[in-house]
């Protein structure tokens, strides 16, 4: 792959777009993002505590914000190195770091209410649908139901970017190809990566639903990614800015969920700092006149910094495979801190997600999210009763349709209301979520 198309600052669907020297299109991007909506309700959306009163623990908002922040200094390290190489002119360390906090600003605006658990929540729904041979769901074509059996936060992220938000159906944002190009973990479709058999790590999820696979084969062709085909069906090996913007991602949600689990209550203060010391290494500095919360959080602190330092080298390490699209692999997984990250994942998935309460609200989710989704549904049914014409609907739904805030355009298959429900199910905040499921339930 080639920096100077990987760095493509041409916009999505926007050929006349010419990039200006003084406003480079990713910083136009990140604006973007910022004053949207739906960037904006990721503070009501789980991290990891669902519907919690504590305003320090972390939201989807904030999480975001905070890997925007890791990935830019990530970008920077990388750039000045690529640029001591002479792999890109001199000063492109700064779009390389621009880049990638973008990408990271981005990286969850496709996840629904309830964290992991929602999409859980969003996938077994409309698989029990599809499997009752239900009106409306028994006509979608069956290669397509994987997209909503597996529902994928990655895949919906893609489309807010790319189709629902500002210039809809018409490149959506048009952010730059270069900022979707590292945005994209998974660049392949559901019905595709059902298909390949391979380990490859892009390959994990699908990141592409069908109704944007045109405008994904624009940014893949625009900044070079290497592509596969499986029985005439094409898939891309990653943009080579993913793995740095993962590698964001994985330092702080691993560390500062630590934090957030001593904040919470579900860790104390030296379960917390023992995980993260073998990481920082003891500080030469006295530290006993400090509060435990202080004391956590000049750990994280160190953490991220030490991690990010790690990142950094295990990118370099594997600079050849990574251009040349067959590195595989996460790159703390791959670093010198694997080991520490290793056994924090290992405390968070014994005493993190399996603490009463976070299960209790967990069930809580899913129930609304089944709620939401039951109560909804019929206005779509409806609609294809009618011939897809909104005008027709009884009192009733119209109703439904303006108290839920159902957004019925562009409904005119059964592809595209069972995508325009998914939409209006995962775009929710937690709390909005409840509110409606039990205006709809009666309860």
């Amino acid at each position: 792959m080639d920096w100077a198309r990987l760095l493509d600052g041409h916009r999505l669907q926007d050929p006349a777009y010419a990039e200006r020297p003084n406003r480079p299109t990713y910083v136009q991007d990140s604006d973007r993002i910022t004053f949207s909506a739906p960037f904006r309700r990721l503070a009501n959306k789980t991290q990891v505590h669902p519907l919690y009163d504590n305003d320090h623990i972390h939201h989807r908002l904030i999480h975001s914000i905070e890997t925007s922040s890791v990935g830019r200094s990530l970008g920077m390290e990388v750039g000045d190195w690529l640029e001591q190489q002479e792999a890109v002119p001199a000063g492109e360390r700064h779009k390389i770091a621009g880049i990638i906090g973008t990408a990271c600003l981005a990286h969850d605006i496709g996840n629904p209410p309830f964290g992991h658990s929602g999409e859980e929540a969003i996938g077994r729904w409309f698989a029990e649908k599809f499997a009752s041979d239900a009106p409306l769901f028994s006509e979608l074509d069956p290669d397509l139901r994987l997209e909503f059996e597996k529902f994928e936060g990655n895949a919906q992220g893609f489309r807010i970017l790319t189709r629902l938000e500002m210039y809809r159906n018409e490149g959506g944002m048009r952010l730059s190809r270069g900022v979707l190009g590292a945005f994209s973990k998974y660049p392949v479709t559901a019905r595709v990566q059902d298909q390949v058999k391979s380990d490859y790590c892009g390959l994990k999820k699908f990141g592409v639903f069908e109704s944007e696979f045109e405008q994904f084969t624009e940014v893949a062709n625009a900044v070079g990614l290497p592509s596969e085909t499986h029985e005439s069906q094409t898939w891309w090996r990653r943009h080579p800015l993913v793995f740095l913007v993962e590698a964001a991602d994985d330092i702080c949600y691993n560390i500062l969920d630590l934090e957030d689990a001593y904040t919470s209550g579900d860790l104390s203060a030296e379960t917390v700092i023992g995980h993260l010391e073998p990481m920082t290494g003891k500080s030469n500095q006295d530290l006993s006149h400090m509060a435990d919360p202080d004391r956590i959080a000049y750990a994280r602190a160190r953490g991220i910094g030490i991690a990010i330092s790690a990142c950094v080298e295990a990118f370099k390490e594997n600079y050849a495979p990574i251009m040349d699209g067959t590195f595989s692999g996460a790159l703390i997984d791959m670093s010198v801190k694997a080991e520490e990250f290793k056994n924090i994942k290992k405390l968070a998935k014994e005493r993190l997600f399996t603490s009463p309460r976070k299960t209790e609200l967990e069930v809580q989710g899913r129930n609304s999210v089944h709620r939401v989704l039951d109560g909804v549904s019929g206005i779509y049914v409806r609609l294809q009763e009618v011939g897809w014409d909104g005008e027709k609907l009884d009192s009733y739904h119209r109703q439904l349709i303006k108290a839920a805030g159902v957004d019925i355009r562009d409904v005119t298959t059964p592809y595209t209301a069972l995508h325009s429900l998914a939409d209006y199910v995962s775009g929710m905040t937690d709390r909005f979520a409840v509110k409606t499921a039990r205006m709809l339930s009666g309860i």
